[in-house]
């Protein structure tokens, strides 16, 4: 913040501290300074910051800062400042343009709504403790002296996360620098003693053949779903699922078994044989597995979750519909969401409701997947399901509300949640009732990997909270599927 502070005042002349007399002038000048910055170092902490990095630069803090300009030069003085078309231009258009993820713009927003107001001016407003607005300062050197005295090391409170972030952003440093050196490293069989590259992988490939569930039969897949019913919503995406695992499992399969014969010099190697071998042996996944699956932090997490998912789909065409679900496990976790909306639909068609105004609403509730005996009640529908991690944020299980995370506690699980679809038109009374007397609701994001872009994006989670909305959107906070 301090270096970042120091650099952007470097670049500010006398004669621009000095350009207009209004008393708002340089308070709002510093504001966007420290906005400028802190959009900046957000970046390093990886989504907690912004899910994509954006490439602000000087051009945006001089244009923002030509806009205040501006706008003070027309100001009617009994008016005072329009706060709302400066946080627009400021959180819509400077900043905002560079912005494409509509979770990142509400973050902007929240940063231009709790830093520019009329509390700005005041003497107590701080951005965060120890960073307070250079009231006094005349000269462009005494706004560098005041830069001067601040921290040398920043909290990640400073930018709105939690301290806990800082472990992210070191996790994440160390990571990146271990995986180029893997990458780096000679890849030929050495002369020395022990097992070589190809042993290895040769035992790994028999290991998992091993594990590796059967393919699924076709007409056996077909008559389970015609005695549940082929065309409910549920049973026709639980087809599609299987669909897709079948391809993963027949992919595994085949490239492990040529794999095999490669190496033993059978068949000739070929590209994707040899990305498999290199990959294997670095706890990789192979490029070929990967086009057709999920990702995944190391080969050992992939396979075992290829072992728990098919779980999951192979018990439900056996033994019927559970009564909870591992969102993790579907490929297509958006449409699963979307049948359930149909299922509902089609239940109260006698009472009016359409696809269309229909979405979806939920409760946390208070069991964990072990304590789950029965669907949820048939009366509200849906479905319940596990398997959430919280980021950025720890959970009150006797409050069922979101709390800040304990220290050093990165991820925690969220219990079982409910969710079921409501008609549009009874919406304001069940989004009223969650909150509840002081409580607000925070629309937490949900993910299905630690990579928060939109194709990992799936739905958006109501969840209740004694802060304001605002303070968990600067903390970056999301629910994730898979925290690996």
């Amino acid at each position: 913040m301090k270096a970042g502070l120091k650099r952007t005042f470097n670049g500010v002349t006398q004669d621009q501290l000095e350009i207009n007399n209004l008393p708002q002038w340089k308070p709002l000048l510093y504001a966007v300074a420290f906005l400028h910055t802190t959009v900046q170092e957000r970046r390093k902490f990886g989504p907690l910051g912004w899910n994509i990095p954006y490439e602000f630069n000087q051009a945006d803090f001089t244009s923002s800062i030509q806009f205040v300009q501006n706008h003070l030069d027309d100001l009617d003085s009994k008016r005072g400042v329009n706060w709302s078309c400066l946080r627009y231009m400021l959180g819509e258009v400077q900043y905002g343009g560079r912005v494409t993820d509509d979770l990142d713009k509400r973050l902007l927003n929240t940063f231009t709504r709790v830093w520019f107001s009329e509390n700005t001016f005041s003497e107590k407003f701080f951005f965060y403790k120890g960073y307070s607005i250079p009231t006094k300062a005349k000269t462009v050197q005494d706004v560098l002296q005041h830069v001067e005295a601040l921290p040398l090391v920043d909290s990640p409170k400073v930018f709105g996360l939690h301290p806990n972030a800082d472990i992210t952003y070191q996790t994440n440093l160390a990571n990146e620098t271990l995986s180029t050196i893997i990458n780096i490293q000679p890849k030929d069989s050495g002369g020395g003693a022990g097992e070589t590259r190809e042993a290895s992988v040769q035992r790994l490939a028999n290991e998992m053949l091993e594990k590796l569930p059967p393919d699924y039969v076709p007409h056996e897949v077909k008559s389970q779903l015609q005695k549940m019913g082929p065309l409910q919503p549920m049973n026709i995406f639980l087809r599609q699922e299987v669909d897709r695992m079948q391809r993963v499992i027949s992919s595994v399969r085949s490239t492990l078994t040529d794999l095999k014969l490669a190496i033993d010099g059978t068949i000739i190697m070929s590209e994707d044989l040899r990305d498999a071998l290199d990959c294997m042996f670095d706890a990789r996944i192979p490029r070929l597995w990967l086009r057709l699956s999920w990702p995944s932090a190391t080969l050992g997490f992939w396979f075992s979750e290829l072992l728990e998912r098919n779980q999951q789909l192979s018990g439900w065409i056996s033994t019927g519909r559970p009564n909870q679900f591992w969102l993790t496990g579907f490929f297509n976790p958006q449409g699963f969401l979307t049948a359930m909306r149909q299922e509902t639909t089609r239940s109260n068609l006698s009472r009016g409701w359409a696809l269309d105004t229909v979405t979806l609403s939920n409760d946390v509730t208070k069991m964990m997947k072990e304590d789950v005996t029965a669907p949820p009640p048939e009366d509200m529908g849906g479905v319940y399901i596990y398997g959430l991690f919280l980021d950025g944020a720890g959970w009150d299980r006797r409050g069922a509300k979101i709390t800040e995370s304990p220290p050093k506690v990165l991820f925690t699980p969220l219990p079982v949640v409910h969710v079921y679809a409501v008609s549009s038109a009874n919406m304001a009374d069940s989004k009223h009732q969650p909150g509840g007397g002081s409580l607000s609701l925070y629309s937490c994001p949900v993910y299905k990997k630690p990579r928060w872009t939109d194709l990992n994006f799936i739905f958006l989670l109501q969840l209740r909270s004694v802060q304001p909305a605002e303070h968990w959107a600067l903390r970056g906070t999301a629910l994730l599927c898979d925290c690996k």
